[in-house]
């Protein structure tokens, strides 16, 4: 009988990656003891996920103390909600360096698994955190390029030969189909969706070349948790940074109002029944926390596995990173 052979143990990032990823660690908490932004922990495993229909929280069963049966309980897909109840109890300006999971997700941008770098700054608007973003990237890639900034709608029009915010549902979907993405059951795509997918393969891959390009004014409807811009039509306070193509963090002008957070939530959860996903439990301690009075602050979730790959111009996630989960 032949023996099995030995399972691969080895990590897929060699010695000078993980290397260069404890260098990076280390610039970024210089930068942020820079600014006086205090480093913090916030649990993995909570009660509630999130409601978002295009995420997906991996889910366990824990005994917790003095409970009688295991409870059901969500890893964190980011730190965010735990982190502005720090801040409406008055921590100030934080940021964290922890794991994020996500599930469905794969590719060669993708692991269910990663490392998050997200921080809040109380007092610092839209375009200001955008600006702390591209110095912290600077920093820490030695990339010294002046960013770009761009907005949503100049984007698509420009790249995709489309206006995302006016265009009517037919129009964009006719766009979809002239660039050959077939999606199985166009039905089941809501607006939002339709846009996601142009922007995945249309948009994204033209950002980012050669410098930094923030990505702006994101439609109402994907506002998430941003406040909006008053217009014709309102716009969020999002951005999204790309850098060779690749979004490396999501950051937005906060929303501080405990109603209208609410009623997100409940409107995600009816996308996600449309969708035929099931509803999420609305936290409830981070609506209480926006009741209790949030700061004006901006917030960026930063991506630090794909800040080492694009920093380090490397072709895959996993060469950035120990052991991706199939390795685990």
């Amino acid at each position: 009988m032949r023996a099995d052979p030995m399972p691969e143990w080895r990590p897929t990032a060699g010695v000078a990656v993980l290397r260069a990823r404890a260098r990076m660690l280390a610039q970024l908490r210089a930068f942020f003891a820079g600014r006086d932004v205090l480093e913090v922990e916030t649990p993995a495993l909570c009660n509630a996920g999130v409601t978002d229909p295009h995420l997906t929280n991996p889910a366990t069963t824990c005994l917790l103390p003095g409970g009688h049966e295991p409870r059901r309980l969500y890893l964190q897909t980011s730190p965010e909600y735990a982190m502005k109840r720090l801040l409406a109890a008055g921590s100030g300006a934080i940021y964290q360096i922890g794991k994020a999971f996500r599930g469905g997700e794969a590719g060669r941008c993708h692991n269910p698994e990663f490392t998050l770098i997200e921080w809040y700054r109380p007092g610092l608007d839209y375009a200001a955190i955008i600006t702390e973003t591209a110095a912290l990237v600077a920093e820490v890639t030695g990339r010294r390029a002046a960013e770009e900034r761009l907005s949503y709608a100049e984007a698509f029009r420009r790249h995709a030969g489309i206006d995302p915010l006016r265009a009517a549902l037919p129009a964009i979907r006719e766009r979809a189909a002239a660039a050959g993405m077939d999606v199985g059951d166009p039905e089941r795509l809501e607006r939002d969706d339709w846009l996601d997918l142009l922007l995945s393969h249309l948009v994204a891959p033209r950002l980012g070349l050669g410098r930094p390009t923030f990505l702006t004014e994101f439609p109402a409807s994907q506002a998430a948790l941003a406040r909006l811009i008053p217009g014709d039509p309102p716009v969020a306070a999002r951005f999204e940074l790309f850098i060779e193509g690749i979004e490396i963090a999501n950051g937005f002008h906060e929303l501080t109002d405990a109603g209208e957070q609410r009623r997100r939530f409940a409107e995600d959860n009816r996308r996600r029944a449309r969708a035929g996903l099931p509803e999420m439990p609305i936290d409830e301690r981070l609506l209480a926390a926006l009741a209790a009075g949030l700061p004006e602050c901006s917030g960026v979730a930063l991506g630090f596995d794909r800040l080492v790959m694009v920093a380090l111009g490397l072709p895959d996630l996993r060469q950035a990173i120990a052991f991706p989960t199939d390795l685990a």
